[in-house]
């Protein structure tokens, strides 16, 4: 079997997650059900049909307008859907087994995290566990890294946030970190292991420098009280950390 088939099924496995995480993520937050009702334009409430809720390809032939009324569509279903095609494929691509599937699930759960994180400063604690409980579970799959260096990842991610933010609190008096960042890190561990936990929070730093300089450069006001959002950060390290660390364990195509 052409080894291409597997990156390729990656794709387009993560652009039907990614449609219906698109989904979740706008629907979850307001605690409205991700399984029952069907999907309506934002505008004009019309029900859209099957030929308009294909991934990526909708989008692109309605010019990002609802068919009926015009309303531009918002452009995050569409961000979300290629996000999520990518993960799919990266992963099966350095990975084309049941490990790189499991990669692709950790991405996908990443993204949606840092997709929440973003837009609404919350880091479900469902969501967080699922994601911890899956990187235990993938040391079954992987034996880099082993089943022992995920549980201390675990630990340590949550440990070392959460002695970071009552350090914090005791110094300046208010909250310094959402408490859902200590359970994300601790769930990176699960994937990771507790060496990339340094590597995570450098990138989660690098990208944090990169949004603070691009809010500059946009005019947007910077002060000790603007709001980053950590896990988005330590999401866009954490999953090209993966991505690094499979392929240098050097699974066979």
């Amino acid at each position: 079997m052409p080894i291409i088939i597997f990156p390729v099924a990656g794709v387009l496995l993560g652009l039907i997650i990614g449609s219906f995480l698109a989904t979740l993520i706008v629907r979850w937050p307001d605690s409205r059900s991700v399984i029952s009702g069907r999907s309506t334009c934002d505008h004009c409430g019309k029900q859209l049909r099957s030929r308009e809720l294909i991934p990526v390809v909708s989008f692109v032939l309605q010019a990002g307008k609802c068919r009926q009324c015009g309303g531009a569509i918002a452009t995050d279903h569409l961000a979300i859907e290629i996000a999520a095609a990518l993960i799919g494929g990266l992963a099966l691509f350095v990975a084309p087994n049941a490990a790189g599937l499991a990669g692709a699930i950790f991405g996908w759960i990443l993204l949606t995290l840092a997709a929440l994180d973003g837009k609404h400063h919350w880091l479900p604690d469902r969501l967080t566990a699922i994601l911890a409980v899956s990187g235990l579970l993938a040391g079954f799959l992987a034996d880099i890294p082993t089943f022992s260096d995920r549980l201390v990842g675990g630990l340590t991610g949550f440990l070392s946030l959460t002695i970071i933010a009552v350090i914090y609190k005791q110094m300046r008096g208010r909250e310094g970190l959402g408490r859902g960042d200590p359970k994300m890190l601790a769930g990176i561990g699960c994937w990771l292991g507790w060496s990339a936990l340094p590597m995570a929070i450098l990138g989660a730093s690098l990208a944090g420098i990169l949004v603070v300089i691009s809010w500059r450069l946009r005019g947007k006001e910077v002060t000790a009280d603007s709001m980053l959002p950590l896990g988005s950060l330590m999401a866009v390290a954490a999953f090209p950390l993966w991505l690094y660390q499979t392929a240098s364990a050097g699974f066979t195509y």
